[in-house]
């Protein structure tokens, strides 16, 4: 059996593509002595796990997410997995058996702390790890250079809860690290340029979106993707709805698609400032574009949309463009990594146009 633990609409969309993709005849990026070969199983016993979050967006997501799972053969067991120390000792619990039964474990975030516990509790030999936007190009990074698993967000001070959990994070590293006993599989949208010996690398090119969906109507308008850059701490809101309104008026947009995690207070002023209609999704942004109907020009600031939605959009003739973030609009507590990050971010999307940060 293939166990997967998700805890965003997005990991569960990749979980879901990643089921849908042929095993890989795949020799890895860096050959080495654990990789595998050919021999992964798709989606003919799989479980999908969902660590469900607390905020009411991405529990939406999930819940539609599943749905479209569960109509593929998937099976998905909804974990109410937050509320204390409690709800962990009862995840792991209710979780032991199934746990002690998979033979894959596929995760979204290799990040998460949650996930990393459970990486602890497993004897596993096969370990997936999809896409969960452009963390995995850090992940990645930081596994080659045998450094600890910290996004590339956070600011590297370990407070006590850190230094609490550092022995997990480290138990998940080594878990993540491909052995003789050990086969590691990367299913990725993003650049990889170099990735760890014995890593396999499999192209993700979503190929159920593009079978399930579409191809979308295509409007006359410009729409805008909203970024979560202001709630992570990285950018000023100020700075950021003055960007917004600039490439609104730049580029006659008039749709403007929220991240999942953007407030109603920040979205309700990005509405009066810039007339922009803004719309919440209840999918994934890759699956609402291929529905439609979607702009001739989609433009974003530098995120995950600007790997995957030139993969989703193939063949429909939908621009991306992509605007980079300015030094000036970091936040002072913004980690010393946020600009060389978001400019990698840009610098190596593929298929997409390039636009100056607005004055």
């Amino acid at each position: 059996m293939d166990l997967a633990f998700v805890e965003s609409p997005v990991q569960l969309l990749n979980v879901l593509e990643w089921a849908h993709t042929p095993a890989p005849a795949a020799i890895p990026a860096q050959p080495g002595p654990g990789a595998a070969r050919g021999e992964a199983a798709r989606g003919g016993d799989l479980t999908v796990v969902v660590l469900s979050p607390t905020d009411p967006m991405s529990r939406g997501q999930l819940r539609r997410m599943a749905e479209l799972a569960r109509d593929e053969g998937i099976t998905v067991r909804w974990q109410e997995a937050r509320g204390g120390a409690d709800a962990v000792v009862r995840t792991v619990r209710a979780l032991g058996p199934v746990l002690r039964r998979a033979e894959r474990i596929v995760i979204g975030d290799p990040f998460s702390r949650y996930v990393q516990l459970l990486l602890t509790l497993v004897g596993t030999r096969r370990l997936t790890v999809v896409d969960d936007g452009t963390a995995t190009m850090e992940f990645v990074a930081q596994l080659t250079r045998g450094e600890r698993l910290v996004r590339w967000h956070r600011r590297g001070r370990r407070g006590p809860r850190e230094l609490l959990l550092a022995p997990v994070s480290a138990a998940a590293r080594r878990r993540l690290t491909p052995s003789r006993c050990r086969e590691v599989e990367l299913f990725t949208a993003m650049p990889v340029e170099e990735a760890p010996d014995g890593i396999t690398v499999t192209p993700h090119r979503f190929r159920w979106t593009r079978t399930r969906f579409g191809p979308p109507l295509l409007t006359r308008g410009v729409d805008l993707v909203g970024t979560s850059l202001v709630e992570t701490g990285v950018v000023d809101l100020q700075r950021y709805l003055d960007a917004v309104a600039s490439l609104a008026r730049a580029h006659d947009a008039t749709r403007y698609f929220a991240h999942r995690r953007e407030g109603a207070d920040k979205l309700r002023r990005l509405a009066a400032d810039t007339g922009l209609e803004i719309v919440r999704p209840d999918l994934p942004l890759e699956l609402i574009a291929r529905r439609g109907p979607v702009g001739r020009t989609v433009l974003s600031f530098p995120s995950t949309v600007v790997h995957t939605l030139p993969l989703a959009l193939a063949g429909t003739g939908v621009t991306v463009a992509v605007c980079d973030i300015a030094p000036e609009w970091l936040r002072d507590t913004a980690s010393p990594r946020a600009q060389g990050f978001l400019a990698g971010v840009t610098g190596t999307a593929r298929h997409v146009q390039r636009l100056s940060a607005p004055a």
